[in-house]
């Protein structure tokens, strides 16, 4: 018999995780457990997003329930989580007056490593993220997309297990935010380092993460692969016509497939296809000739427009 392969191990496990703020709930019974991979945290501004990357790192209090990282428990093993981990905060932390290089040196050695070899990681980080020109600049004459940059190389100078990184691509072009997601991606993708990218931004999440968690008003709504999200609603679109509605709908259920009106007038099918094929040959048996057909968006899409519909019914 060929041997058994171990069973993978969640990096992050959560029990009914909870933060309040007074009498606020920032994060609320949330469980999860997770495995190795690119995970996407995704979630409309004020979700907690942030606050659950703190309170793994012990960067804020839980109020209730437990948490393990890495296999190990948060609140009573920190410092040897810590050691194991890096992190790239919301808002900038650089120290004034630092130059580049010396900067990413001082956070290696924070995690213990020697000098001579945090010098040596510090130029191979800042050289990794692209900033092999400007090492010898002050951080404060830095640009935006410069100053991600160094926050990447820091969290990643002492070759953690895990990175989190919060709103990475925040203050960025277009082309900035390509370059950052490339090297976000190349750290699982290329060197074996789990990714946790917090982000309001679905393209972000969509771009480079194979594991996505939705959260909304501290609560997880939804938790699987990118893979399975996409595939919930393949195969389902719109019809727009000026008329026969009726029409329509008798002739998608004569074909068995679940369709509806919607209030905007549109009929809603799910004609479970890869392509628009069958319904639009369908629509050619019965000459009926749409004004528009819509794809409908995929779960990952729907998972978080209800986010943003929940996060804003809070308000």
């Amino acid at each position: 018999m060929l041997p058994r392969m171990p069973a993978p191990i969640p990096i992050i496990e959560t029990t009914n995780l909870t933060k309040r703020y007074g009498g606020q709930r920032a994060l609320n019974d949330v469980t999860l457990s997770v495995f190795p991979g690119a995970i996407g945290l995704l979630g409309p501004n004020g979700a907690g997003k942030s606050t659950f990357m703190k309170c793994l790192l012990q960067l804020q209090p839980i109020t209730s329930g437990s948490a393990r990282l890495l296999g190990r428990e948060v609140g009573s093993e920190g410092r040897e989580i810590r050691k194991r981990v890096g992190y790239t905060p919301e808002q900038d932390c650089h120290i004034p007056g630092m130059v580049g290089c010396e900067y990413v040196t001082y956070c290696a050695r924070l995690c213990g490593l020697p000098f001579q070899v945090a010098r040596q990681r510090a130029h191979e980080m800042l050289d990794f993220v692209g900033m092999g020109q400007e090492r010898y600049r002050k951080i404060d004459t830095y640009s935006t997309g410069m100053k991600q940059r160094l926050k990447l190389a820091q969290a990643i100078v002492h070759d953690p297990e895990i990175v989190f990184l919060d709103e990475p691509t925040n203050g960025l072009d277009p082309k900035g935010q390509v370059q950052i997601l490339e090297l976000v991606q190349s750290l699982w993708k290329q060197h074996g380092i789990c990714v946790v990218l917090s982000s309001h931004l679905l393209h972000d999440v969509d771009r480079i993460c194979e594991q996505i968690i939705i959260i909304a008003r501290g609560r997880v709504l939804v938790h699987d692969s990118l893979q399975n999200l996409k595939a919930r609603r393949r195969g389902a679109a719109e019809v727009v016509v000026g008329s026969r509605q009726g029409d329509l709908l008798e002739a998608f259920q004569r074909n068995q497939w679940k369709c509806e009106l919607l209030p905007n007038g549109h009929v809603k099918v799910e004609h479970n296809a890869d392509s628009l094929n069958p319904l639009l040959k369908l629509l050619q048996e019965i000459k009926l000739a749409p004004l528009e057909i819509i794809p409908s968006p995929n779960a990952l899409e729907e998972m978080f427009i209800q986010a943003l519909a929940t996060s804003e019914e809070a308000v």
